[in-house]
């Protein structure tokens, strides 16, 4: 997968191509909170819940936790 920035209603569908764009939102959001530690990780880059542009050093930490999606 390529690393840069995406918006992170993109990365969520890449994440659940099988889900409406809004139910991919609602769980990948899940995801990022249920990880812990990808959370306080990414608290330390700027991201806020809110933001919806994730920095390709965001992306990284995410698919280092996650792994890559499957798209």
């Amino acid at each position: 997968m390529m690393i840069r920035a995406y918006q992170k209603g993109e990365l969520a569908a890449m994440y659940y191509p099988w889900c409406s764009q809004r139910q991919a939102l609602r769980c990948f959001r899940r995801d990022l909170e249920l990880a812990t530690e990808l959370n306080q990780r990414l608290q330390l880059t700027g991201w806020r819940p809110s933001r919806r542009v994730l920095t390709p050093v965001q992306v990284r930490l995410i698919f280092e936790a996650l792994g890559e999606p499957l798209d």
